[in-house]
Parts: C-alpha cells; sequence; structure tokens
C-alpha cells in the first residue's frame, strides 16, 4: 500500500503542510517537529510523489532524456556524462529510447511534458522539423547535445563535423587516397551532412570529382557496415569517411574477407569515438570526440535554462583531435 502525504502528518499530528515543508527543506519549521517529521517518514518508508511536489514548487528536479538508440555505445558513453553532471545538480532523469522514430520521439516528448519534467535533453539524433516545431511552443527548455536540427536554431553541444571531415580528407590525399567513399547512418543527419561537404569541398579544390554512387547511408551498426561494403566495393575506394564505428568496423571486415588489405588497399576513419575504436585490428582511426563531456556539457547548459543563469553561448562547440591508429597510412 502506498503511504501518503496524509499518512505521514497523522502519524507525527501535524499538517500536511508542515510535511511539505519538512520534505522541500523549508527551514520554517521548529527543529523538534522537524525531527519528528524525518523520523515518521523513515518508519514509514515515504516517498514524496515528484509530480506532486512539483505542482507547489513548480519544480520536479526531474529531465527528460531521449535518445535514438539506447543500444547504441555511442549513445551511451553520451548519457553518462548527462547523468553525472545531472546528479551533480541534484536532477533525476526519465530516460526515453526513441528508435529515431520521428512518430515515437513525438509521443515521448510529449509524454515527458505530462509529468511535469522541468527540462528536456535530446541526447543525439536527427530531429524532425515536426519534432523542431514542437520544441518551439515547448513550455519546458529543451537542449540537444551530441546533434543538431537542421536550422542550427535549439540550444546545441557538438563538434565541427566539418571541419574534422576536411582535416581527414587533405591527410588522406597527402597520403596517396584518390578515390573516396562515405558512409553515414541516419541517425545523425546533420553530422553526416556536415562530414560529406566537408570532404566534398576539398576534394573539388584538389580537382578530383566526388562520384555520387560513393555514398552509402542506413543505419549505425556492424552490419550495416558489411552492406556498405557490398554496395561500394564496385567503385573500389582507397579511402572511406564513415559516421558510426559499428559500420566502420563492419566494412573492416568485410575488406578483409575480400582480400583486402587494410591500410594499404584501404583507408578507413570513423568519427564517433567509442571505445570499439581500440578493440578491432587494427585499430580504428578516428576523430576523437570528448563524448563525455558532449553528454555532461549538454547538461549543465539545461541546468543554466532550467534555473534562469545567464548563458554566454547557446551553440557549444567543443574542441576535438583526430588519432590516426592502423586503417590508415
Amino acid at each position: 500500500m502506498t503511504v501518503t502525504i496524509y499518512d505521514v502528518a497523522r502519524e507525527a499530528k501535524v499538517s500536511m503542510a508542515t510535511v511539505s515543508r519538512v520534505v522541500n527543506g523549508n527551514p520554517n519549521v521548529k527543529p523538534a517537529t522537524r525531527d519528528r517529521v524525518n523520523e515518521v517518514i523513515k518508519r514509514l518508508n515515504y516517498r514524496p510523489n515528484a509530480v506532486a511536489r512539483g505542482l507547489a514548487s513548480k519544480k520536479t528536479t526531474t529531465v527528460g532524456v531521449i535518445i535514438p538508440d539506447i543500444s547504441n555505445i555511442y549513445y551511451s558513453e553520451l548519457a553518462r556524462g548527462l547523468e553525472d553532471i545531472a546528479t551533480m545538480y541534484k536532477y533525476q532523469t526519465i530516460i526515453s529510447n526513441s528508435d529515431n522514430d520521428p512518430f515515437k520521439e513525438r509521443e515521448i516528448f510529449n509524454n515527458l511534458l505530462s509529468k511535469q519534467v522541468d527540462g528536456i535533453i535530446f541526447l543525439g539524433g536527427t530531429l524532425s522539423n515536426e519534432t523542431a516545431e514542437l520544441i518551439q511552443t515547448s513550455s519546458v527548455p529543451v537542449v540537444v547535445s551530441g546533434t543538431q536540427d537542421n536550422d542550427s536554431a535549439l540550444p546545441a553541444v557538438n563538434i565541427d563535423y566539418h571541419s574534422a571531415s576536411r582535416e581527414i580528407t587533405e591527410k588522406l590525399l597527402k597520403d596517396g587516397a584518390r578515390q573516396f567513399a562515405f558512409v553515414g547512418g541516419g541517425y545523425s543527419e546533420k553530422a553526416r551532412h556536415d562530414v560529406l561537404s566537408g570532404m566534398t569541398e576539398v576534394l573539388k579544390d584538389n580537382g578530383i570529382t566526388f562520384n555520387d554512387d560513393a555514398v552509402y547511408v542506413g543505419s549505425e551498426q556492424y552490419l550495416d557496415g558489411e552492406k556498405a561494403f557490398a554496395q561500394l566495393q564496385g567503385l573500389k575506394p582507397d579511402a572511406i569517411l564513415c559516421i558510426s564505428d559499428e559500420q566502420a568496423i563492419g566494412l573492416v571486415h568485410a575488406a578483409q574477407d575480400a582480400g583486402l588489405n587494410i591500410p594499404d588497399d584501404l583507408q578507413i576513419v570513423s568519427f564517433n569515438n567509442t571505445r570499439l575504436v581500440q578493440m578491432v585490428r587494427p585499430k580504428l582511426s578516428s576523430v576523437m570526440q570528448p563524448l563525455y563531456d558532449i553528454g555532461a556539457v549538454g547538461m549543465r547548459l539545461l541546468t543554466k535554462f532550467m534555473n534562469d543563469e545567464e548563458i554566454e553561448d547557446k551553440q557549444v562547440v567543443l574542441p576535438y583531435h583526430i588519432d590516426y591508429r592502423g586503417t590508415t597510412k
């Protein structure tokens, strides 16, 4: 049977308002009364209802987190940084998996609002135009971390994918690559666009025509990397830029199964920087994103909005570096 605030008040012989003041840390309670109420709360194992408390304080200290694929290690590493900062600022999180489905994403968003959350953070993924419009009318602050909407209107934390892509392409060209391909995922449309544009700009500057057929877009999973290689191998690429670590590892293994040498015949660079890059042989060259920090800074930015703190820049771009390992020359 659920213990209510009424049960605590009756047992402690005080009003429900007094119990509420004790629970919410209001100093206007006599020490002896506070001790008696706390003793009853402990004995009855009373757990205050966050939504009910929120009706009085207008805050539930609860944050909604929407993740496109909770099984993907990239998003779990972002979530770790977010959770640590949420705990530091005494917020609870409600984590929901959207499967990168725009309809499900909007359902989750509205459900979180109905639970009186104080803020919502989108952790990676691609925001549909419909979801972005819904956010614009939201009654609570919203931050996107590890992703971005197409017009960059929302508060966001990310890296500069475009610059990273240009830097990688220039390095691969210097090392002899001439036939490029790109593998992207549906979870990261904005990142996909930025990487592809950065790569094609550098190729154009160097007089190299990029084959539009050398683009594969699918999920961000290992088996999808194998499918990408099957589609691209007829073009005989000698360099592939790949958004997802899982996809990139699938590419490496498929190329090896086809008799190619990595990196002599084919160089591969990914953009996720999960711990998977160290587990494949040869080790995967990758853009070293500060994944923990992307999640943590996103949550900190959201706390600033929720607490009406001063915000200097709503668009936070974190530094990156590129670690060239065994899948590049």
